[in-house]
């Protein structure tokens, strides 16, 4: 998605100048003018998820006059809640404006709330007699986003499919990862919405494609003739595509130690980012014909062995002032005290293609780390013929996805003044330099405006989420049968040191020497 203005009217202006053809004549052509009802219905709406992000999107995108008129809002949950009561638990997270007050009252007139299980008929006929009402008889469009536990998936959509499926319009379902445990239960799981929905009406979202720099991968690479000539294995020494997180799980790693590091970021974000580096230039912007090369280039990838990985799990650290750092990951009362699960993993994966081949791609990702960060890094090859005595770093061009959206090119240059020395400096875009007084969307916002577009250009395909779990299921029973015991590493380092090891053996150079100057 392109930049979002500050101002309302030129935020919509802004994003409507980056929609496709097809996505404007939904928001602006018959649709407007039929006043076409769209029903947006999120199930665990009394949830975390829902609070913090699904309602706050809808939010901002009902502010930005990004929807489609009449949209109606309901939500559905086991808890007893009013909408009050609900609203009470979203404001928190919807930067409100002091200037937006009445619209953000006309949002909260136009939301719903239905209290139900999730595994009962009469719950969903419920629900379905609330939907329409707003629908007075007329065409109308149904949009679900199943923000729920994988123990009650299974029954939420056969009742959902045999109950509130839209009757004149269309219907579209969200779903949250995770997508399945291993190959296995999420090969179980897409045959299971296969038989209900067809694969045009499920959205898979994974939120890292929804951000900016990711989003950004397909222009830099295919819009630029400077860069794709040199996209490969002759020029391209590694890839190191990378995740950190400086906390730990903090009373909550109950969740996270069922799924571990690897299933909860490795398998999902940092494979589809990837896929957008690595993949041939498609036919088309059409979403299908992008996701076909993104499984193109999942399939020249080999099932990821224990050799090539690094795992971890962080211990206190009692050298650093905050409280928090001074507990490891077992001490977590969530935690089973013999957990053997990473909350860090380095994974080298080589692609067997005429581009790629021989190139490693090093995915990285960890909790409890030395700083927030996700980037892409590429690492170019050393410069044949050298005639500087070695002194010529390699450049690197590194996509930050967060925070601080960025792209620079590191490059060598003659320092300035009388001597003859060379240093390292940088092209910078940084996007708060570049865009100042711009605001960019979060990536809920664009996905789920993909979703009332009809877009699913951003969303994991049924083909690509096998082709993901094919790679990283062996590994992960291995680890599981085995009892693998992950390294310990210090709550704020950089990881267990084998791991840069690791990176070093596989034609990533650092060398430290690189400072970058604030403007």
């Amino acid at each position: 998605m392109n930049i979002l203005k500050t101002s309302t009217e030129e935020s919509l202006q802004y994003i409507r100048q980056s929609l496709t053809s097809e996505e404007m004549d939904h928001l602006e052509g018959t649709h407007f003018d039929r006043l076409i009802p769209h029903l947006f219905v999120t199930f665990g709406a009394s949830g975390d998820l829902a609070k913090k992000k699904i309602y706050p999107t809808l939010w901002w995108l009902f502010r930005d006059n990004l929807l489609p008129k009449p949209t109606t809002f309901v939500g559905y949950a086991r808890s007893k809640l009013t909408i009050q009561q609900l609203r009470e638990k979203c404001h928190p997270y919807m930067k409100v404006k002091s200037d937006e007050a009445e619209k953000y009252e006309e949002f909260w007139k136009l939301n719903h709330y239905v209290t139900g299980t999730y595994d009962k008929q009469e719950s969903f006929d419920l629900l379905n007699r609330e939907l329409q009402k707003y629908e007075q008889g007329k065409i109308a469009h149904r949009l679900f986003y199943l923000a729920l536990p994988p123990t009650v998936f299974e029954s939420v959509t056969k009742l959902l499919r045999a109950t509130c499926m839209g009757n004149k319009g269309w219907t579209r379902i969200i779903i949250e990862k995770p997508f399945g445990y291993d190959a296995i239960s999420s090969q179980k799981l897409s045959d299971h919405l296969a038989s209900l929905f067809n694969e045009e009406q499920i959205y898979r979202i994974d939120h890292y494609l929804g951000k900016e720099m990711v989003q950004n991968l397909m222009t830099l690479r295919f819009g630029n003739r400077v860069f794709n000539p040199s996209w490969n294995r002759d020029n391209i020494a590694s890839v190191q595509i990378t995740f950190k997180e400086p906390f730990g799980t903090e009373g909550r790693g109950g969740y996270f130690d069922e799924f571990g590091i690897i299933r909860d970021v490795m398998q999902n974000h940092l494979l589809q980012i990837l896929s957008l580096v690595a993949m041939e230039k498609p036919a088309s912007c059409h979403p299908d014909d992008i996701r076909n090369e993104k499984v193109k280039i999942l399939r020249c990838i080999k099932e990821l062995r224990l050799e090539d990985t690094v795992l971890g799990q962080y211990i206190g650290n009692p050298d650093v002032e905050d409280p928090k750092a001074h507990l490891g990951y077992l001490d977590d009362p969530t935690v089973p005290k013999d957990s053997n699960t990473p909350t860090f993993a380095l994974a080298v994966l080589k692609i067997n293609n005429e581009r790629w081949d021989g190139v490693p791609f090093i995915l990285k990702c960890g909790k409890a780390l030395n700083e927030r960060k996700a980037e892409v890094r590429i690492q170019y090859r050393d410069v044949p013929g050298d005639i500087f005595d070695g002194k010529a770093k390699r450049n690197e061009m590194v996509i930050r996805v967060q925070p601080g959206e960025a792209l620079y090119i590191k490059m060598m240059t003659k320092s300035p003044g009388i001597t003859f020395d060379m240093e390292e400096t940088e092209l910078d875009l940084t996007y708060g330099n570049r865009y100042k007084g711009l605001k960019l969307p979060d990536a809920y916002e664009r996905l789920i405006l993909d979703v009332f577009c009809g877009s699913q250009m951003h969303f994991v395909r049924n083909d690509e989420l096998y082709e993901a779990w094919r790679i990283f299921t062996p590994l992960l029973h291995q680890i599981e049968k085995e009892k693998i015991q992950p390294l310990p590493y210090k709550y704020g380092s950089r990881g267990p040191k084998e791991a840069d090891d690791m990176a070093k053996r596989n034609n990533f150079a650092y060398s430290g020497s690189y400072k970058w100057v604030k403007p």
